[in-house]
């Protein structure tokens, strides 16, 4: 029963593949067929030169009408050519699929890290935007530190908040918590032990570097054979979707530079580390009351999914970073917060407890209060949290300074990154004869605006999980719905993001394969409409103009991805060491 079934099988492909052959166009006999018989009859309806208008005589005729080219040629395809489906997609779409694998992953489940490629591709515009958001993050922290605090903990605070991007940083509702893991002497081998632990690097390898080289030597090798040769395959030429991939170098090659902690095992396993050996950093005398922090875990790096707003917080892949950047930085501000108020106490010379300042047998030429005698940072939970307490009742905001300008900045940069290589393809598609919008055109056209789509929702998906978040117990009608709207656009954006993958693969495919290559598709229809034609023989004046446009495309694409990584690589230097 099983051999039936496959030989069934087998049948049906076989069938498909003798119809799709049966039904191939041969354009070029079906241009010297009309030809011959408009030569017999002096019938030149429909011929067509090259600009579309009407000939006087047959040798003039390089084109025909949509509505002659149906009638006389039909609606197939021309035949479907192994020999140059092979060979475009191994030069055009192989190297890009296999580069994919280069991208960070480590969530705790394949699935997840699946998902984080299929949005990747479904939507370089949000891979764009996790990256760059990650990098003005990181340079925001880093700032806010060194100019406002100054503690024996800080450079390593700086050091782990930077890292723990992504993760779902949370911070225990305990006043009392966080400043006695921020002051508390026996808290500083956590601190310490805790960004040692963290501090690997997911960077540059020989995979890694042979995948980027493999990709752009391709691309050069390919761009420079079609540029030789604009006549061989102008319809199956795979020059636009090699543009329309070029976002990929900038987001592997920025996130191998970024280096983002992103192994959920390898991070979980540092934090329990840091945890039990801060439990032998106290001396046996220390009261229960003033045990360390960390015991307690005031800050902590997992969650339960009842305790996020979108569970795309939970995965560590780091292009979900969008879904937990203004959490982040929001924990991270009211940590910064803490350390601002003690590190002014410290250069106050004011202790935690008591009034008498203890002067360190340590001298630091600097001004700097890193040489702080522990006695001075010693004192109960209570004084801790006194000592580390908002002037005059200051609340901390729930968005964190400058996050929307942050937003703003990286998504110019995500969009930039999209459209100029998205518009690439686009000057290829117009300017390959027939131009105008035809089935490739909208076919890039789509997979960019779905691309932006997709960023568009989920980005609204966490600005309203983190408005959301404010009111934790959702007690307020608009959190609630704050929340639903949330989950709503997060599952429908993920969606686009799969029909987009899938959408981005398929177009390549139907280049390569001749499917575009029929009488609706090079006609140009959806432009030109009843004035569609279809450019059998190219003219030397349309071939010189597609080579003008596939070398400006190559240009602006090329300008696209270095401009992205150009600036990228500027703001590098501010990132923390």
């Amino acid at each position: 029963m099983r051999l039936h079934k496959d030989s069934q099988a087998a049948l049906f492909l076989l069938v498909h593949a003798a119809g799709t052959v049966v039904g191939a166009v041969d354009f070029t006999q079906c241009l010297n067929d009309i030809v011959q018989n408009a030569n017999a009859t002096q019938n030149f309806a429909g011929l067509l030169n090259g600009d579309g208008d009407p000939v006087s005589s047959v040798s003039d005729a390089t084109s025909i009408s949509y509505s002659m080219c149906t009638s006389h040629c039909g609606t197939g395809q021309e035949p479907f050519q192994w020999s140059v489906f092979s060979q475009e997609f191994s030069a055009w779409l192989l190297p890009n699929l296999a580069l994919i694998s280069q991208l960070p992953f480590g969530a705790q489940y394949r699935l997840d890290n699946l998902m984080s490629a299929v949005l990747t591709v479904g939507s370089p515009t949000l891979a764009g935007y996790s990256l760059f958001i990650t990098l003005l993050n990181s340079r925001w922290i880093n700032r806010r530190f060194d100019r406002s605090v100054d503690h024996p903990n800080s450079r390593f605070a700086l050091s782990v908040l930077s890292s723990l991007q992504q993760v779902p940083l949370r911070l225990h509702p305990d006043r009392v918590r966080l400043p006695s893991l921020i002051v508390l002497p026996e808290n500083d081998s956590w601190w310490k032990c805790l960004a040692e632990f963290v501090d690997y690097t997911h960077t540059w390898s020989i995979a890694s570097a042979t995948s980027i080289a493999w990709v752009i030597v391709a691309y050069i090798l390919t761009v420079a054979n079609s540029l030789s040769n604009v006549y061989a395959n102008v319809q199956s030429n795979g020059e636009a979707t090699g543009s329309m991939w070029l976002w990929l170098i900038p987001i592997v090659v920025g996130w191998l530079q970024l280096s983002p902690k992103c192994d959920f095992n390898r991070l979980q396993a540092a934090y329990d580390r840091a945890d039990r050996h801060s439990m032998h950093a106290g001396t046996a005398d220390i009261r229960t009351e003033m045990l360390p922090a960390s015991f307690r875990r005031p800050l902590t790096i997992t969650a339960k999914a009842e305790d996020v707003m979108s569970p795309d917080e939970l995965l560590t892949p780091p292009v979900f970073n969008y879904s937990r950047s203004l959490r982040w930085a929001s924990t991270t501000e009211t940590i910064v917060t803490v350390f601002k108020v003690a590190s002014e106490k410290a250069h106050s010379h004011l202790p935690v407890y008591g009034s008498d300042w203890v002067e360190s047998d340590i001298k630091i030429e600097s001004d700097t209060t890193q040489d702080i005698d522990v006695r001075n940072r010693r004192g109960s939970p209570q004084d801790v949290a006194v000592y580390c307490a908002q002037p005059n009742g200051v609340q901390i905001s729930h968005w964190a300074p400058g996050v929307f300008t942050r937003m703003v900045i990286a998504s110019c940069a995500s969009l930039a990154l999209q459209w100029g290589t998205a518009g690439a393809a686009f000057l290829v598609a117009w300017f390959t004869p027939t131009t105008g919008i035809g089935c490739r055109f909208l076919g890039y056209l789509l997979y960019g605006a779905i691309s932006t789509l997709v960023w568009m929702m989920l980005l609204m998906s966490s600005i309203l999980a983190h408005s959301a978040a404010a009111d934790p117990h959702r007690v307020s009608l608009s959190a609630r719905v704050a929340l639903a709207f949330s989950h709503i656009l997060r599952w429908t954006g993920k969606l686009f993001a799969m029909v987009n993958f899938c959408l981005v693969i398929m177009a390549c495919v139907f280049q390569y394969s001749n499917f575009y290559d029929r009488c609706y598709c090079n006609s140009s229809v959806f432009s030109r409409r009843g004035a569609a034609y279809a450019v059998i023989i190219e003219t030397t004046a349309q071939a010189a103009q597609a080579k003008a446009a596939w070398i400006a495309a190559l240009v602006l694409a090329c300008l696209s991805a270095s401009g992205f990584l150009g600036i990228l690589n500027l703001l590098l230097d501010t990132l923390p060491s």
